[in-house]
């Protein structure tokens, strides 16, 4: 990265490496030895894991093991190319056909990484001329892309439509065109935007709207496809990009919107144009994942009434608990306080990780639990307990446990 003569890089190193582990805030990669079934392995040790975006349990499913087999032995294990050159096979366009009807737009177009699908859509579509309104708590990958568009960047505060409002009214007039961004279900405080609201905005003040369902596809809808099928505004939003990373239990990313969307992003999106397609293993993955959050929406139920009673039973304790969704944070506030508790619960047996700044704001680190179809009431109740005897528990919490252990 430096040259050895360069000592003030070496030195800017250094300081960054000193200051963050002095206040905590070091992160480290944690190798996993093996992963199955909700539980992970650690060295010689095996945990019950609550960091997984496998939110349906997907990842390991024999149809999607089968299918990636089976397209290793017709394609074999790489495009070889990106997809204007000879990385465009059959299956990747089958697989766009196939997401368009999915989140009911005119087509479709796969990203190798939810990253690379938000900055290279946000760079591409807007420039200096044009105003952006994102969420405070948008993903970085939005931030991201909206710095490389180049866009005059308005944040407004999170879910607060009265301050985007008032944003839009003083601001929009002033640009060519305006989008408003947010995610569907956001992925460290595990909410939902006012989706419907937003689309109105939208059209009062002539922008477009675009989502990121990363974390809500697979969960939310009648069929799967995310908040916007649940709250029926496929119509409605321009562009909905979301991933096949986390309840689809593969990898990649997509974006659903027009076909003359798509086709200006296939000549002018750079990481799109500039990067070694999905492979097809990783395609015929995508595509039987499809069809099973389609055909199983017991799965969806299961998940979001664990996900309910786990949260319900925490706010009945006193703990600050956001969201409405499989992602449920429990915001402890400091640093060192989080990394105690997260040791703790590890020793316990639970693989829960802190979350902290930069990821959230400064005196909002937290503990992040990922629900997954993985999981059962038995376990969730167990876990309530041991959480209980790592935070002191309120009266009225005590109270509850007490009759959740009579009740059994």
């Amino acid at each position: 990265m430096f040259s050895r003569g360069d000592k003030k890089g070496v030195d800017e190193i250094e300081k960054f490496l000193k200051n963050r582990t002095d206040e905590g805030l070091l992160r480290q990669l944690r190798p996993i030895s093996y992963r199955k079934g909700g539980r992970i392995y650690i060295g010689k040790r095996e945990y019950i894991d609550f960091s997984s975006n496998d939110y349906m349990g997907l990842a390991g499913h024999p149809k999607l093991i089968e299918a990636a087999k089976d397209a290793l032995d017709r394609f074999g294990t790489s495009s070889s190319a990106s997809r204007l050159l000879t990385g465009d096979l059959d299956i990747h366009h089958k697989l766009e056909e196939i997401v368009a009807e999915f989140k009911n737009k005119e087509s479709a177009l796969t990203f190798n990484t939810g990253y690379q699908a938000n900055i290279g859509i946000l760079s591409s579509l807007y420039t200096k001329n044009d105003a952006i309104f994102s969420d405070r708590l948008n993903h970085a990958s939005i931030v991201d892309g909206i710095l490389l568009s180049r866009a005059k960047l308005f944040r407004f505060l999170h879910n607060d439509l009265n301050h985007l409002k008032s944003l839009l009214k003083s601001q929009r007039q002033k640009f060519k065109k305006a989008l408003i961004v947010t995610e569907t279900v956001f992925s460290m405080d595990g909410d939902r935007s006012p989706l419907k609201e937003l689309v109105d905005l939208k059209d009062r003040y002539d922008c477009q709207i675009m989502v990121d369902e990363a974390h809500a596809t697979g969960i939310f809808g009648k069929n799967g496809a995310g908040v916007v099928e649940e709250e029926d505004l496929a119509n409605r939003v321009d562009l909905i990009m979301g991933t096949f990373s986390k309840a689809l239990g593969s990898f990649g990313a997509y974006l659903a919107t027009s076909k003359k969307v798509t086709e200006y992003l296939i000549n002018t999106c750079r990481s799109f144009i500039y990067s070694t397609s999905l492979p097809p293993a990783v395609v015929a993955c995508n595509l039987t994942s499809l069809e099973l959050v389609r055909e199983d929406g017991n799965r969806r139920k299961k998940l979001l009434a664990i996900s309910q009673y786990f949260r319900d039973r925490l706010k009945n304790a006193g703990f600050n608990v956001k969201g409405s969704s499989q992602i449920v944070p429990i915001v402890i506030g400091e640093n060192a306080k989080t990394l105690g508790l997260t040791k703790r619960l590890q020793e316990k047996g639970y693989w829960v990780l802190p979350i902290r700044p930069p990821t959230v704001p400064a005196g909002e680190a937290r503990l992040r639990f990922s629900l997954t179809c993985h999981h059962d009431m038995e376990t969730l109740q167990k876990l309530i307990e041991d959480i209980l005897e790592v935070i002191p528990p309120t009266p009225n919490l005590r109270q509850h446990m007490a009759e959740s252990r009579n009740a059994r």
